[in-house]
Formats: structure tokens, C-alpha cells, sequence
């Protein structure tokens, strides 16, 4: 039976190209994504067409137990999960404060926390009573400083960080690793970046900053995700940032940066 890398988020960007890394490392990859089945099915056929073991699932986090549900039924018939990625975004574009409704801020926590919360709820007690397991947590510049017009997303994310290195604090002594990975820079995803800009403005952000290296390439990014995961406990990373070379780092920007 293969091992199993569950991945919430699975898009064209990180999560696919993290499904596709881990598959060709004998993984089972289960990948997991809200809509859009067709482009779910085509992450799955690629896989399979390379030579590795995949699956898709439609999944709204949101939605009461389905989370909790997915676990259970991946444990059951799939194989115990050894690794799981929450790729989760919660991006909803800049907002003033009185812009942002109450359903909208809460809605940026459900996804970028509270999902999390229910992940590792699930999944890190059946990872301890086998004695290993990996959660990697696809983050970003939010969790590591507010903005303007980002009050939910800077808020969500900044709970995430926090609730991974409770989480890391519980479970490493029972070699459970924690990983929290934030994507500093802009990611050369059709489905997320792609849908923020509009097609056209993302294309020319490809032809005139991807030509040179100035996006992130998601297949290099799941180099990095791999590498975490098999780490030995004896240097386990709990949080790094990744970003292009051209890129300034968070800590040094003066001015918001909006995409």
C-alpha cells in the first residue's frame, strides 16, 4: 500500500504541482479542491499519465463534516495519510473596513483557520498514534503583517501562523511535523493570481516579470514542500518563507503592494 499525501487546495498552482512532486515519489496523491471537476479530473490524468497514483475529490471545506468525513474515508480506503498539505487561499481582494461585512471577515477565518483547525483536528491524533506524520501549511505575507484593505485576510492568516506553531508545540515530541511555509511573492497560478488580474493583466505579468524568473514557479515551490517533508526530526523546519530572487522581502517594503 502506497503512503498518502492529502492535499487541500489542489489547483494549477501549488497544490497540483505539490501533488505531482509527491506522486512521483511513490505517493498516493488525493487531491481536493472546491469546483471546477474538469480541471480537477486533468491534475489526476496528468498524474497518472506520468506514471503516479492519484485521485480527486470536490471538497467545500465549509461545509459542516466534510473535512472530518474525508479524513475518515481516505484512512479507510485509500491508506493512512502520512503527509497532508492545507493550501488553503482566503484571499477576497482589498477592502476598506466598511467595505468588509461581517459575513465576509468571518468567511476569510472559516477558510484560512478554521479549516486548519479541523484538519489537524482529524487527521494529527491518527498521525500520533502511528508515531509520524507531516502537516505542511501553504501560508503568506499576511500572516506576517497586516495591510490596508486586507482586515480579514491579514486577521486569518495571522491565525494561522499562530495555530501552527500551537499545533507544533502539541505534537513534535510525538514526531508529528509542523511546517509553516509562507509564499512571499506572487505565484505564477492561472487559477488564483490568474483569476485575480483577468487574463490579460496576468499574462503580461508572465511575459514581463515570469520571463525572467520574477514569479514563482509552483514546480519549484513543490521541490521545497517535498524536501520539508522528508526532513529528519533532527532538523525539522517550522517555518520559512519562499519568494523570487527579484523580490523584496516583506520586512523591507515601505508601501503596500497590491496585485
Amino acid at each position: 500500500m502506497k503512503p498518502v499525501c492529502l492535499i487541500i487546495g489542489a489547483g494549477a498552482g501549488i497544490g497540483g504541482h505539490v501533488g505531482k512532486r509527491f506522486a512521483r515519489e511513490g505517493y498516493h496523491v488525493v487531491l481536493c479542491r472546491r469546483s471546477e471537476a474538469t480541471g480537477l479530473d486533468n491534475l489526476v490524468k496528468g498524474i497518472v499519465q506520468d506514471g503516479g497514483s492519484a485521485e480527486g475529490r470536490l471538497l467545500n471545506i465549509v461545509n459542516e463534516n466534510a473535512i472530518e468525513e474525508l479524513i475518515l474515508d481516505i484512512e479507510k480506503n485509500c491508506g493512512p495519510i502520512e503527509v497532508v498539505v492545507h493550501n488553503i487561499g482566503a484571499q477576497i481582494g482589498n477592502r476598506s473596513l466598511t467595505d468588509t461585512s461581517l459575513k465576509t471577515f468571518e468567511l476569510g477565518w472559516r477558510l484560512s483557520c478554521f479549516s486548519l483547525f479541523r484538519l489537524a483536528y482529524t487527521v494529527l491524533p491518527l498521525m500520533a498514534q502511528r508515531g509520524k506524520g507531516a502537516l505542511l501549511v501553504t501560508s503568506s505575507t499576511a500572516a506576517q503583517r497586516g495591510n490596508a484593505g486586507q482586515h480579514s485576510h491579514a486577521a486569518a492568516m495571522g491565525g494561522r501562523r499562530m495555530l501552527c506553531q500551537s499545533l507544533n508545540a502539541e505534537f513534535a515530541s510525538q514526531n508529528i511535523h509542523v511546517a509553516h511555509i509562507v509564499i512571499d511573492g506572487a505565484v505564477d497560478a492561472p487559477d488564483t493570481l490568474g483569476k485575480m488580474l483577468g487574463p490579460e493583466a496576468f499574462e503580461k505579468l508572465r511575459k514581463d516579470k515570469g520571463s525572467e524568473d520574477g514569479l514563482m514557479l509552483p514546480e519549484h515551490i513543490a521541490d521545497t514542500y517535498f524536501h520539508i517533508a522528508q526532513q529528519h526530526r533532527s532538523v525539522w523546519t517550522h517555518e520559512l518563507d519562499l519568494r523570487s530572487f527579484s523580490d523584496e522581502a516583506w520586512w523591507n517594503h515601505a508601501v503596500n503592494i497590491e496585485f
